[in-house]
């Protein structure tokens, strides 16, 4: 069988970005795993004996054959690409073919493989500089072992540089979490020390692992969405006729797609932003353009200096992409910035609408779940089917909606309680009016003149700035006098307008602004409503954008199954025929 791993030319080498690639365990552990992902493995198993500076990846990948294993840890040298041009038409996690190599020179370096289909496994242990010093046919299952030992032996200063074994160990975890996040179809087997570490089952979707990794966050808290979206205009096809593509490969020309998991702003947030996420094509890349993008998507969803999770993976076309900028390729460039931004913002947007996919949801306040009882699987209730279809009839057309909610009754004057199809919700009058006034104020600020003028007194130079700043006309008026000439539209018909213009002289952007206006302006809790008031402010709610959580990041719902509430009502409960149940 004719070896496919093969030395870089010259030229293709002087144009890869040149760097340290291997500085710490959790580097080693990333380029065997990926070089383990490009052999198709579906099983990786990582042990880790720090103490020892030692490392061993097995996986079931496709293996190598004798030839491959001899070439493998010479310098440049890959099976990923051949030529200049294939540096624009990446598929693979790995194409520099310098990480073992640097390893021969760093640590000792052993491989057992054993190609898919092959009759013998071989054992090689490699020199300073890859060159092949042992050679041994051994029982190996196909697939792929490698042991790095003694890792920077010969370099004790680079050891002592390092940070402690446990912040080692921490930067491992993270790596680890980092790929499985991106390859979801994998299983992980990680050891610490010959004992079992943790391990990563698994799972159909992202949003499906992703409690593995944050345990704090359930599955009910996320929300997934999954979108086919094409090249930009203006793109060229490139890689359709590469000849060294990874085999089944998703990230090809004609499969670009967008893959977004989003924490519900309602359910759960982070103190800091270090779940805003960003891969691409299989890898973790930094790109703070895509992580501003995401953040921007979330702004007035959430509570002051908290941070969203969110987890966004592209699978777009190579010819997009230049992964030749950092060795440890974490950062791209990325052609057609902008056209992916609007893409990303688009899929945020659609996540965090109410929609008839996710308006059936479960309990999601803790004491109300363990109340309800519904922590086990979904029943198959049906709450009065032909009934709620005849009320469906008789109602409003623009009702009839899958994601419509019927407005019942008014609790305290201050909660609508709502039905649909799958059960209730309660609704706060309040933040959800201002959310609808918010998303009205951003989409159209518009300021009114105001005959005769508002008259404020003692301003600071500084209140008459930024009164300025957001649009308001003022000017002095005498003596430690002011005369607002314009005012926003909400604040036209009010009583306060004056204790509302005082307030926005304060300070914040115009955003700031917009969320103050609304926020005095909607409705008051303890404000009776009647049946046609109720429903107005809940179809104009479900229309906004962002409608699960108000400007200043409060939940405006709580949702109840019906399912729920029959479970703990007990309605599985066969008392006898005559009970009707």
């Amino acid at each position: 069988m004719a070896s496919t791993i093969q030395a870089l030319p010259t030229e293709v080498v002087y144009l890869i970005t040149a760097g340290e690639v291997i500085d710490s365990l959790a580097s080693v552990v990333r380029e065997l795993v990926e070089n383990s992902l490009d052999a198709g493995a579906t099983r990786i198993v990582v042990s880790l004996w720090p103490q020892q500076w030692r490392i061993r990846v097995a996986d079931n990948g496709c293996g190598m054959n004798l030839d491959d294993l001899q070439q493998a840890a010479t310098a440049h040298s890959t099976s990923k690409i051949r030529s200049s041009a294939d540096l624009w038409k990446i598929n693979s996690l790995g194409f520099r073919g310098e990480a073992l190599h640097s390893l021969t020179t760093l640590a000792d370096l052993e491989i057992l493989s054993r190609p898919l289909g092959g009759k013998l496994g071989w054992r090689i242990i490699y020199g300073d500089g890859g060159k092949v010093v042992q050679v041994e046919v051994t029982a190996i299952a196909p697939g792929t072992v490698v042991t790095v030992s003694h890792l920077f032996g010969n370099c004790s200063s680079r050891r002592q540089g390092l940070p402690t074994t446990a912040q080692q160990m921490k930067a491992v975890q993270a790596t680890i979490y980092q790929i499985a996040l991106c390859h979801p179809h994998v299983t992980w087997q990680i050891w610490q020390n010959d004992r079992q570490w943790f391990t990563i089952c698994p799972a159909a979707t992202i949003g499906q692992l992703l409690p593995q990794i944050l345990p704090q966050v359930r599955q009910g808290d996320l929300q997934e969405i999954k979108l086919e979206i094409s090249n930009p205009l203006n793109s060229e096809d490139r890689t359709q006729n590469s000849e060294f593509s990874t085999p089944n490969s998703p990230f090809s020309t004609q499969h670009c797609a967008l893959n977004l998991v989003v924490g519900l702003p309602d359910r759960c947030h982070r103190h800091r932003p270090d779940w805003v996420r960003v891969a691409i094509n299989g890898r973790m890349v930094k790109t703070p353009e895509l992580e501003q993008t995401i953040l921007s998507a979330f702004h007035r969803t959430l509570p002051r200096d908290r941070y969203p999770i969110c987890f966004l993976h592209l699978a777009i076309s190579p010819n997009q992409i230049n992964w030749n900028r950092n060795p440890a390729k974490t950062e791209i460039y990325l052609n057609e910035i902008i056209y992916w931004q609007e893409q990303i913002t688009q899929a945020i947007n659609q996540a965090l609408s109410i929609s008839s996919n996710n308006l059936k949801e479960a309990v999601h306040i803790t004491r109300v779940s363990k109340l309800l009882k519904a922590a086990e699987a979904r029943g198959g209730y049906n709450f009065n089917p032909q009934n709620s279809n005849e009320n469906h009839k008789n109602s409003n057309p623009s009702l009839s909606t899958p994601n419509s909610l019927k407005a019942v009754a008014q609790v305290s004057n201050t909660y609508i309680v709502a039905e649909h199809s799958g059960g209730m919700w309660l609704v706060e009058q309040h933040i959800a009016h201002e959310r609808v006034l918010y998303e009205q104020l951003c989409d159209d600020w518009q300021l009114l003149p105001v005959e005769p003028p508002i008259i404020l007194y003692q301003l600071s130079l500084a209140q008459v700035s930024q009164l300025q700043r957001i649009g308001l006309e003022i000017e002095p008026f005498g003596e430690q006098l002011w005369a607002v000439r314009n005012i926003p539209a909400p604040l036209q018909q009010r009583d306060d307008c004056a204790e509302a213009i005082l307030e926005l002289s304060w300070g914040g952007d115009l955003q700031t602004a917009q969320v103050a206006v609304a926020c005095r302006s909607a409705i008051r809790n303890g404000t009776p409503m009647n049946q046609q008031e109720m429903q107005t402010l809940l179809d104009n709610w479900q229309r906004t954008r962002n409608p699960r959580t108000c400007p200043h990041g409060r939940p405006i719902y709580l949702s109840l199954e019906e399912s729920a509430l029959a479970r703990f009502f007990r309605r599985n409960w066969v008392i006898g025929k005559s009970h009707g149940i």
